[in-house]
């Protein structure tokens, strides 16, 4: 039990005092939350199994300093301290939670969903708001969906994940001291702990917990072609007819153009009372979306929102034969700030601190915070939106077709790769938005969510030739690979731009399809183990960071293979004209078990004399390296 020791008081209602609940649930997850002892408090309706384990036998050891100054995690096997929180800087009030972590290395990768410009982040004072909207990737702002879970790579190698299972509007900065600062304004303080040690362990220990990637179906891995705007079924035509010329090969065709259909979905959904609901609590939340008119919003955390939305998915089977479901704008995305006729004036829709999110509102382009949901107030399930329509549009998909289910969802949270897949949002056609996909695809897969792709050629604005040939060359090999563009752009399929592209094209999705057993296989390992699908190098090969003591006090990245004797070593990091332009006094590498007959650099043999080795502290130094 924590009591509040001194006056100071953020935004008021401070809460004491708080419980710090420790539960060591496997060798290698701990969970332990913070929460108020005499009132219940939101928490996220995720199930996580907790078989229990001694602590003689879990792979960490907590502390709590004599006054609870202090709390800490550590790794029994190397005695790196992997969280500590001085508890005198936690807050903890009605609608402010913050907690402060060091963390024992600067290697950090994960939060989302943001466009981040490196997989790597940066630990200078960056800050990441997380809360679900509607906008087009842009650096530093909240994006679609919500993942408050990163991985840190340890000094030696080792690598641990941490999740704090929280829904509610937040914001996470990194320092450099380094450290993690969080903050939530509503819910509880809820941690998982994944000890890896490796970075694919992270990812399977995490998966194990929020929910196995789900088994897609195999049609699913060919080449996707949509886009929002064909305009005319003659136009439609045209685009299949070029890919049949070319022989382009692809598997779905979408098209986001649809027939004026019934309102049933309507009348029997105010029937059986399935919308989210004014503050009242019993008048339908009425905003703006695509259709002509006033939308109104599913409340998918109510059963019988499930119920209803499995049999709108099974009528419309009988109507347009389908395989798959892709849900979009289900953020939830509304064109107007909160619905008719605005929000009111509280603390709900105006709380004493908003996160770091865009236009600093809870209430842009979507509803109110105090709109009522089946579990609550907006306020606090609003970025669970997506999440909760994923598991019954899987569903409704599984039982309408008898197949395994298809489901791609714009809004995602945490555990939703058990239902679903996702795409990165409306992306541009640029080349800074190809580059950013791969960290967006890689980031993906450390949230358990392995089939993940980017449109293709670039979403919004118009593309070029270069631009979409070097895209169709890297998407081919996306997880999830489609190429999807807006309405008013110009047309983008591959067999569009003549014959020279369509045979590159070709080519590069040929491959694809001869290695789609090899894709498969991969997912059925997620699925099962809980592997990711596209990973970066770290999940496969030791890697470390080369610090140049000439350059600037620079920072390259390397990684080395040992085997039969020979070390070999690669500079990857960009931005250099290659290693033999770098001049510095001496690399040291760790982890080596025994000495090198043999160390290359770059396929660069490094002359014997130029590197040392102690066996005591397992390293090789390579001294005084100048260019050849």
């Amino acid at each position: 039990m924590l009591n509040k020791r001194h006056t100071l008081s953020l935004f008021g209602n401070d809460i004491s005092p708080v419980v710090l609940e420790v539960e060591f649930q496997t060798r290698d997850r701990l969970r332990f939350r913070l929460y108020d002892p005499n009132s219940q408090r939101f928490e996220v309706p995720l199930q996580i199994d907790s078989p229990g384990v001694a602590a003689d036998e879990a792979n960490y050891e907590v502390e709590l300093a004599e006054g609870s100054s202090h709390f800490r995690i550590k790794r029994k096997s190397t005695g790196t301290v992997l969280w500590n929180s001085p508890l005198v800087d936690l807050f903890f009030s009605n609608q402010y939670l913050q907690i402060t972590t060091t963390v024992p290395s600067t290697s950090v990768y994960g939060f989302g969903e943001q466009e981040h410009q490196s997989f790597k982040h940066s630990m200078d004072f960056i800050t990441y708001g997380m809360f679900s909207r509607d906008q087009a990737p842009t650096p530093l702002v909240n994006l679609y969906g919500v993942h408050p879970f990163y991985m840190c790579v340890e000094a030696d190698s080792n690598a641990h994940g941490v999740l704090l299972l929280n829904s509610n509007a937040q914001d996470v900065s990194l320092s450099p001291d380094p450290s993690v600062t969080f903050r939530t304004i509503g819910g509880i303080l809820d941690f998982y702990v994944f000890l890896g040690p490796t970075p694919e362990n992270v990812v399977q220990q995490y998966t194990e917990a929020i929910g196995r990637p789900h088994m897609p179906a195999y049609w699913s891995l060919g080449f996707h072609l949509s886009r929002w705007g064909y305009g005319s079924i003659d136009v439609l035509k045209e685009t299949v007819n070029r890919m049949h010329y070319y022989d382009i090969p692809y598997d779905p065709f979408i098209t986001k153009d649809e027939e004026p259909g019934t309102y049933r979905p309507y009348d029997l959904g105010e029937e059986m009372g399935v919308w989210v609901n004014n503050s009242d609590g019993v008048t339908p939340a009425v905003g703006k979306a695509w259709p002509p008119g006033d939308s109104v919003f599913p409340d998918y955390t109510n059963p019988r929102t499930a119920e209803w939305w499995t049999q709108m998915c099974l009528e419309f089977k009988d109507v347009l034969d389908y395989d798959g479901i892709w849900i979009d704008m289900n953020e939830p995305s509304n064109f107007l700030t909160g619905q008719y006729p605005g929000c009111a004036v509280n603390d709900l829709n105006n709380p004493p601190y908003v996160p770091s999110i865009s236009d600093h509102s809870l209430a842009q382009k979507t509803l109110c915070p105090d709109s009522k949901t089946y579990l609550g107030e907006h306020y606090n399930t609003h970025s669970l939106f997506g999440w909760s329509q994923t598991a019954p549009t899987f569903h409704a998909a599984q039982q309408a077709t008898g197949k395994r289910a298809f489901v791609l969802s714009r809004s995602t949270f945490v555990g939703s790769g058990k239902h679903g897949g996702h795409w990165l949002g409306d992306n541009f056609s640029q080349w800074k938005d190809m580059h950013r996909s791969i960290i967006g695809i890689l980031e993906f897969n450390l949230f358990g969510i392995p089939y993940i792709g980017a449109d293709i050629c670039g979403f919004n604005y118009n593309t070029t030739y270069e631009l979409c040939l070097r895209w169709m060359q890297l998407g081919s090999f996306y997880p999830f690979s489609r190429n999807h563009n807006a309405e008013g752009n110009r047309e983008q399929d591959p067999a569009v731009f003549g014959a020279e592209f369509a045979k590159i094209s070709r080519a590069t999705l040929r491959i694809r399809y001869s290695l789609l057993p090899y894709l498969y296989t991969l997912f059925y390992e997620s699925h099962v183990h809980g592997n990711t699908v596209a990973r970066s190098l770290m999940h496969e090969l030791k890697t470390f960071w080369l610090k140049d003591t000439i350059e600037n006090e620079n920072y390259f990245l390397a990684k080395y293979t040992y085997s039969k004797g020979n070390l070999k070593t690669e500079i990857l990091k960009n931005g250099y004209r290659g290693a033999d332009t770098l001049k510095y006094n001496k690399i040291t590498i760790l982890g080596l078990k025994q000495r090198p007959h043999a160390v290359t650099l770059n396929g660069r043999t490094i002359r014997g004399t130029a590197f040392s080795y102690e066996l005591s502290r397992v390293r090789a130094e390579l001294s005084n390296y100048e260019k050849p």
